[in-house]
């Protein structure tokens, strides 16, 4: 293969991460919508769409592999083409995270039970998550290291929110014994958002290696817990 014809490949390696990149995005706005408007249809479609996701790392993942074995890339080739397979990784697992969201929504059924507070702040949880993983795709694509780093600031954002709602939920389910399972569900929807919004940080400290050939994990002023806990 000529360095052309590879070049072209590494272009069609960035264009199809992008158009992943491009698909997760849209759906971490839409799991909120079906969650918060109680759209069965929607919640059931989103679900659907992840075994697109899932083929689309695949796909992403064997081409890669394949120019590594035939190809012999330079450094800084191997370097994108390991952050593409780590991306089409971090994009597959973000979008689990809107597949668990739209099934717990679906378990939850026709209850329209919302916190104000949760009805408000969980979508800008979604937005924010939208904003930082259409940097971070900006940032892949145009090898900014820069606007890579800036997106730390935009997760304690979120982080900030899932805190604000956990202790909303945690109050919430203390009224009443009977609201227990259903701030579980709440909680376990924030939980899986402010993952997703981690992962686009996984995304940008890969995207900093592939810049600079230095890995290292940024940096954040709030954390949330680990795992969802059980509401007592």
């Amino acid at each position: 293969m000529t360095r052309d014809s590879f070049d072209r490949e590494l272009n069609n390696l960035r264009s199809s991460v992008l158009t992943m990149g491009s698909e997760v995005e849209l759906n971490l706005g839409k799991v909120a919508e079906a969650l918060v408007k109680r759209n069965a249809i929607l919640a059931e479609r989103l679900i659907e769409f992840d075994d697109r996701v899932n083929s689309q790392r695949i796909d992403l993942v064997m081409k890669s592999l394949v120019l590594i074995a035939t190809q012999q890339p330079m450094a800084t080739d191997l370097r994108f083409i390991a952050t593409v397979i780590e991306i089409a990784g971090e994009l597959e697992r973000m979008h689990d995270y809107v597949k668990g969201i739209a099934k717990t929504s679906l378990e939850m059924g026709p209850d329209d039970r919302l916190l104000p507070s949760f009805a408000e702040d969980f979508p800008r949880m979604a937005e924010l998550a939208q904003d930082m993983l259409s940097r971070a795709m900006i940032a892949f694509s145009e090898k900014d290291a820069i606007l890579a780093r800036s997106l730390a600031k935009w997760d304690n954002q979120v982080d900030y929110l899932f805190n604000k709602l956990y202790v909303d939920i945690v109050n919430y389910a203390s009224t009443s014994p009977d609201l227990i399972a259903h701030a579980n569900q709440l909680e376990c929807t924030i939980h899986n958002m402010e993952r997703a919004a981690d992962r686009v940080i996984n995304i940008c400290e890969w995207v900093v290696y592939m810049v600079t050939g230095s890995y290292s994990e940024f940096d954040s002023e709030y954390e949330a817990p680990p795992a969802p806990s059980e509401l007592k």
